[in-house]
């Protein structure tokens, strides 16, 4: 399994750290962002989404040794098939982050995400170490591979 070659080759990595329920967390909130999804008319043209965030996100990119990332312009998606959650999916999701903001236990279409940001901000700004709550980025679930394949290295 991928998460026990990441615990035995990377130890120290946040990877490694994630329980053993992991994959069966990530599957059902993988559920519930689809069913969501699916009740805001959003297409799903792949099973699982691939996760990007919105914004450079500083704590991301310290996860790995030899970190990169891609600004892919929102332009090129087709919007229908975009979600987003004001945070990683997992926490918003989950029943351990109850303190009542209100966008926990939340999926966003683009233009909903842009009325939360408008309010809130994006929160690797105010948020980046986590001090106050698990939100730390925007995550977005791309249900396509269309615009991905273009970038995606042969």
């Amino acid at each position: 399994m991928v998460l026990d070659r990441i615990k035995a080759e990377r130890p120290d990595s946040m990877c490694a750290q994630r329980n053993e329920d992991y994959i069966a967390l990530r599957r059902r909130c993988e559920a519930i962002l689809r069913c969501e999804f699916e009740k805001k008319g959003g297409v799903l043209e792949i099973e699982s989404p691939h996760y990007m965030v919105v914004e450079f996100s500083p704590w991301l990119y310290s996860w790995y040794e030899e970190s990169d990332y891609l600004k892919i312009p929102i332009e090129e998606f087709d919007l229908r098939t975009v979600s987003f959650t004001y945070g990683d999916s997992m926490p918003t999701f989950s029943d351990r982050c109850a303190d009542g903001k209100e966008y926990r236990m939340k999926l966003y279409t683009y233009e909903e995400i842009l009325e939360i940001i408008r309010k809130y901000g994006l929160p690797q700004d105010w948020n980046n170490d986590g001090k106050f709550g698990p939100e730390r980025y925007i995550e977005a679930h791309v249900w396509s591979n269309k615009i991905i394949d273009r970038y995606r290295r042969k």
